[in-house]
């Protein structure tokens, strides 16, 4: 699930070499990374979309025309990717120009191409997508829901799956519209559709990812179907090992992805080595690695260092083992994600499931944030000075110690630095 997986260019090269490439067909790559071309096929196949441009734009006076047309606020996209880039949410004519130019440069740094599509901004909704797969014998079927809307910048924080204002009817309608996407650009192997969901559960196209999304391990833990083994299997020519009467929903799983950012200041990166890590475990989590002790957090790369992954029997069961996981994760030496987690699961919107994609923004209280890292770093300062008393007396530097539970130390100065 990187850039390359869902590079037409790669995927048709890897073909020419004699490779099986371990996705769809390059064609569909391309006619679903174009934005644009995207939704003129949808709307084609009879798929909702949200109301919005069906041709790249380029020209200032020309968008804003369409603009004004469709009626603010609006959302100017790259027309030649996703995953938030080249994307300004605009609500008035006088600060058009300013985002189109920031819109068009953004997209030109990511995707090579600066032309911006215009889509009607729906102020609130939850972001769904559903989960695909479909095999070289025209077989398909959907694994359901997941509910990505806890995001910044337009990127995916927590997920989980099943959705919380999902019944069987609106999944099984979703899901044959997914189906119906995936169809009308003949798609082969996993993918996810993407929909906008607002609040009279109407359900719109957003766009369609054509690889294995990086929240498909909580799809994996509820309907038990290894994702990745049947992308293999299909690419070696094979039938799907099931069918869509064979799908079924059990319990509740959800995922928190572990990024290199400070919540403190803005989701900013943050870099460095890490000095420490250590993964929690136990019955019902899942963590899908890429960093260790040592490992250092590059400026040049995605900052997402691991998927942490809680399944229970039901949803309450899967909130609380996420909520022990996040306190027996320990990293140290940059700044994660992990304590706008923790508060994040806690909130009240998120445990009866109302948050939308404006949660960080319009309703996550970033003062109980600050106040909690107050606290930790009075908790901290307490237990270096005691530390530093001890090791003052006894000349000798300081080793992990039972009595502090699950503070991992080794030296005095490398725990006055993480702290």
């Amino acid at each position: 699930y990187g850039f390359l997986s869902e590079n037409a260019e790669f995927a048709k090269i890897v073909s020419e070499a004699g490779l099986k490439f371990i996705g769809p067909k390059p064609f569909a790559i391309e006619a679903m990374g174009n934005k644009t071309r995207a939704r003129e096929i949808m709307k084609k196949a009879g798929v909702p979309i949200v109301p919005g441009t069906e041709e790249k734009i380029r020209d200032i006076n020309e968008a804003k025309a369409v603009a004004k047309e469709i009626g603010y606020p609006i959302l100017l996209k790259a027309a030649a990717g996703g995953g938030g880039k080249g994307m300004r949410k605009v609500f008035s004519e006088s600060e058009f120009q300013s985002s189109f130019e920031a819109a068009q440069r953004e997209a030109l740094k990511a995707f090579g191409d600066d032309s911006i599509y215009i889509e009607k901004f729906i102020e609130n909704p939850k972001h769904i997508e559903i989960q695909i797969i479909a095999d070289e014998f025209g077989n398909y079927a959907h694994l359901g829901e997941r509910d990505c809307s806890v995001q910044r910048r337009h990127q995916k924080v927590i997920e989980e799956c099943p959705s919380t204002v999902l019944d069987d009817e609106l999944r099984n309608a979703m899901g044959k519209v997914a189906i119906d996407a995936a169809k009308a650009c003949d798609y082969v192997n996993a993918g996810t559709v993407e929909f906008l969901f607002d609040k009279n559960k109407n359900f719109y196209f957003l766009e369609m990812n054509t690889r294995l999304q990086v929240e498909h391990p909580v799809t994996e833990m509820v309907t038990g179907i290894d994702l990745a083994k049947e992308q293999i299997r299909i690419a070696a020519g094979e039938k799907l090992s099931f069918s869509q009467k064979d799908v079924v929903w059990r319990g509740s799983a959800i995922e928190c992805r572990i990024y290199a950012e400070d919540p403190f200041g803005g989701f900013l990166p943050d870099t460095g080595l890490i000095e420490y890590y250590q993964e929690p475990s136990g019955i019902g989590i899942r963590v899908d690695g890429g960093a260790e002790t040592g490992y250092e957090a590059s400026p040049h790369f995605d900052p997402m260092l691991a998927k942490l992954v809680a399944y229970g029997k039901d949803r309450a069961e899967a909130l609380a083992r996420m909520e022990r996981a996040l306190k027996d994760y320990k990293i140290f030496g940059v700044a994660t994600s992990i304590p706008f987690e923790l508060e994040a699961i806690r909130h009240p919107k998120f445990i009866d499931g109302s948050y939308d994609t404006g949660f960080i923004e319009n309703d996550f209280d970033f003062d109980a944030l600050s106040s909690r890292k107050n606290e930790l770093a009075s908790a901290a300062a307490a237990i270096t000075a005691f530390l530093y008393k001890e090791d003052k007396e006894n000349h000798k530097p300081i080793k992990a110690s039972p009595n502090l539970g699950s503070w991992k130390i080794f030296h005095r100065n490398k725990l006055r630095r993480n702290l």
